[in-house]
């Protein structure tokens, strides 16, 4: 049913073909435990990531309102912001972005480097801002300002995570869905980062349908629990409700929160043992804010048993630009 009425919705199919799920050799031997990577670090848009998938919608959305301006938001170091500034671009839309720095950080690298220097080179406009805390209505200012200025601007939300921008990840799980069915595997579950919840809350919803009995397991990487656990849920339910469907009875939302101390942005011991395992064993690039912390749950859950017997898969949603970001971190 989800695929049906998925179908109805336009998008700029800019991915060009699934992104590959492959088994970590020499990691699963380290571990004595065989890890799957699904591999949305190398979407084929500025350095890759799972952005691309979102913003496969919400620019077709936006070309379709003759819009002439995307606008977002986000960190310093957004993953997201670097996507959305690299598909205008390519559009030939213009791009204005809101920024903060979540740590408060004055790192020249943090500043400057990484993300911050592809918007650069993306030629996006940005506005630094005291805080994100109020972004929607940030955002709508904004808006407002460019069209009072005679720009047809569109908002692209935080993380590009609505309900249409979900629709990407919908997508994304039904095509990780065809590939665990092709390889004949019976996985423990499905790990991944969860912050602005739209990759996390379209991925279960695709999943509890056509695999309702594969967990998926969201790492928080700036909230606890009881604050994450009423987006993914709510997301999920506009989904839904966008596609025309009932949330399956399948559908759990499944989160561990132990791991992202101290905060949003800010990389933590296990963070960085993960970053550095991950290289070392397989030549991979994690990131500081998201991956990592989302690897370094998979691993501790390893270590305490958390998960049922078979194979797990790892969502990599990339980030790596951010790495050059942290160095003093290493």
């Amino acid at each position: 049913m989800i695929k049906q009425q998925l179908d109805r919705f336009n998008r700029l199919e800019l991915l060009g073909g699934a992104t590959a799920l492959e088994k970590l050799e020499r990691l699963s031997t380290w571990l004595g435990r065989d890890i799957y990577i699904k591999r949305d670090d190398t979407t084929p848009l500025a350095m890759g990531g799972n952005k691309l998938r979102k913003l496969e919608y919400l620019a077709a959305d936006a070309l379709a309102q003759g819009a002439d301006t995307l606008i977002t938001a986000g960190a310093i170091q957004s993953n997201h912001v670097r996507q959305t500034a690299a598909l205008a671009a390519r559009l030939g839309l213009g791009c204005v972005a809101l920024l903060e720095n979540p740590t408060g950080t004055e790192d020249a690298n943090y500043l400057s480097n990484g993300n911050r220097l592809l918007v650069e080179l993306f030629d996006a406009k940005v506005e630094l801002v005291e805080n994100l805390d109020n972004a929607d209505e940030q955002l709508n200012a904004l808006a407002e300002r460019l069209r009072n200025n005679g720009k047809n601007p569109y908002l692209v939300p935080i993380g590009g995570s609505n309900a249409l921008g979900a629709l990407g990840y919908v997508r994304a799980g039904l095509e990780l869905a065809a590939q665990i069915e092709n390889s004949g595997i019976q996985f423990a579950a499905v790990v991944l980062a969860s912050g602005s919840a739209g990759t996390h809350s379209g991925l279960a919803l695709a999943l509890s349908e056509v695999l309702p009995d594969l967990p998926v397991i969201g790492v928080t990487v700036s909230r606890t629990d009881e604050a994450q656990r009423p987006k993914v849920q709510g997301l999920a339910e506009r989904a839904a409700e966008l596609l025309g469907v009932q949330v399956p009875d399948a559908f759990k939302v499944i989160l561990w929160d132990e791991y992202f101390a101290p905060r949003y942005g800010e990389p933590n011991a296990g963070t960085l043992a993960a970053i550095k395992l991950l290289a070392s064993q397989e030549g991979m690039l994690l990131d500081p804010v998201y991956t990592g912390k989302a690897m370094a749950g998979l691993l501790d859950g390893i270590g305490r048993q958390a998960f049922d017997d078979g194979p797990i898969i790892f969502l990599h949603t990339g980030g790596a630009p951010a790495l050059f970001a942290y160095d003093s971190a290493f």
